[in-house]
């Protein structure tokens, strides 16, 4: 019994420090993951709202078209999601309307309009 406060602060530093940094370290390959299978074309979604589409890659950055030859260099780290792409009129529907797990962005076209 007298060493069931030490083995109380051990759990502690497990709950408190272990868990959310591994938790942390899982994001951050999903978010790798997710910045390496970029392409150009692909529609994204920067951290601050901004959709594009990605029109050239590099190491660190990537160009993002915004509007017709409107061209903006980012950090790879700033895109937060890739986006569905929008569907041509009178394409069948596909999966709208199910989750993708990717912060609630289903069946969203990638213009971000509703």
């Amino acid at each position: 019994m007298e060493n069931l406060p030490f083995l109380i602060l051990i759990a502690l530093a497990v709950l408190l420090f272990v868990l959310p940094a591994r938790q942390r370290k899982r994001i951050q390959a999903q978010q790798q993951e997710m910045q390496n299978s970029l392409t150009i074309g692909t529609p994204v979604m920067t951290t601050s709202g901004l959709h594009g589409t990605v029109a050239a890659l590099a190491d660190t950055t990537l160009d993002l078209e915004i509007a017709p030859g409107v061209v903006v260099t980012f950090a790879r780290q700033a895109i937060l999601e890739i986006r569905k792409p929008i569907e041509a009129p009178g394409s069948a529907p596909t999966d709208e309307g199910t989750d993708t797990g990717q912060s609630g962005t289903a069946g969203r076209p990638a213009d971000g309009t509703v």
